[in-house]
C-alpha cells in the first residue's frame, strides 16, 4: 500500500525530480549511497577481470533508486518550462 505523502518533487524546469522533500526521500538516498558505497569498496579489486559485474554493482542500486523516485514523485514525470503553462506556450 503506498501513502499519498510524495518523497520527492518534480523539478519546475526540465525532466525528472529534484531533491527529497520528506524523511522517506532523505532517507532512500542514504540507502542508495552506502549500498553504492559498499558495492564499489567491494568490486574494485575484481574491476579488471569482471567488467559487467562492476557495472552491474553500479547500474542496479542506480536503476532502483530511479524507479523508487518516479514511483514517489508528486507529479508525473515531462518536460516542465517553470511556471509557463501549456496553453501559455502556443
Amino acid at each position: 500500500m503506498t501513502s499519498k505523502t510524495p518523497w520527492f518533487r518534480v523539478k519546475t524546469y526540465g525532466y525528472g525530480a529534484g531533491l527529497p522533500c520528506s524523511w522517506q526521500g532523505w532517507a532512500a538516498i542514504a540507502i542508495y549511497a552506502l549500498v553504492l558505497a559498499a558495492a564499489i569498496s567491494l568490486i574494485t579489486s575484481y574491476a579488471n577481470s569482471h567488467p559487467a559485474a562492476c557495472a552491474a554493482a553500479i547500474g542496479v542500486p542506480t536503476a532502483l533508486l530511479i524507479f523508487v523516485v518516479w514511483w514517489k514523485s508528486d507529479a508525473p514525470w515531462r518536460w516542465r518550462w517553470g511556471e509557463f503553462d501549456q496553453a501559455e506556450r502556443d
